[in-house]
């Protein structure tokens, strides 16, 4: 587990310094996640004996890094091959991110968010490698969001650490291009409405966008 958190901690610091070339005047990177687009992963071990359909299923699928930060949630692409951070292909005001149906497991949780001209929200899968910063992220979002209204027992206490049920817009302010230390999160703001404003921020408007 020690050279997974190595690999963890390199990755994180590859998106803060992509998104620092282009980030907005004051903005904190608190989270970052990385998640996988396709059909549930279990079906690698369904078919792992199939080298062949194991590849066209690995093809398929998109690779993503999701961070949140004191403003926004800045979705990056990936490599599928080292992970590397690509170009940013969504930013969503961190109050009005267009999750749902999010589930929270042991090994494989996973996520449905509507990307920018997409017909339909997306599911993103999240591998329990990357627990710790995705309970951040899902501290970040209402009971709505979850498949059962309910927020995980675990992004609960994330939640109860800032001293609020819903955290939103905060001025927590560690020094620029860094997480903050565990335990330590933006304060939270009382929940905000979420109903017919999860639209996704126009590309236009994209702060990230050079």
């Amino acid at each position: 587990m020690g050279s997974v958190a190595i690999r963890r901690a390199k990755q994180k610091q590859q998106v803060i310094e992509k998104l620092s070339q282009s980030a907005p005047p004051g903005e904190v990177f608190i989270t970052t996640v990385h998640a996988e687009t396709g059909p549930s992963p279990w079906l690698n071990v369904i078919f792992e004996e199939i080298p062949f359909l194991i590849l066209i299923i690995a093809l398929t699928r998109k690779m993503y890094f999701l961070t949140l930060t004191n403003t926004s949630v800045v979705i990056n692409s990936a490599s599928r091959w080292n992970n590397r951070p690509g170009e940013v292909v969504a930013v969503f005001p961190r109050h009005l991110f267009p999750a749902s149906q999010v589930k929270r497991a042991r090994v494989w949780s996973k996520i449905y968010v509507q990307f920018p001209n997409s017909p339909k929200a997306i599911r993103l899968n999240v591998h329990g490698y990357w627990r710790n910063e995705f309970d951040q992220l899902l501290a970040a979002l209402p009971p709505s969001a979850f498949h059962n209204g309910e927020v995980p027992a675990q992004a609960q206490a994330v939640q109860q650490a800032q001293g609020q049920q819903f955290p939103a817009q905060g001025q927590f302010q560690p020094p620029q291009g860094q997480f903050p230390q565990q335990g330590q999160f933006p304060p939270a703001q009382p929940q905000l409405p979420q109903q017919q404003a999860q639209q996704p921020v126009p590309m236009e408007k994209n702060p990230y966008q050079n």
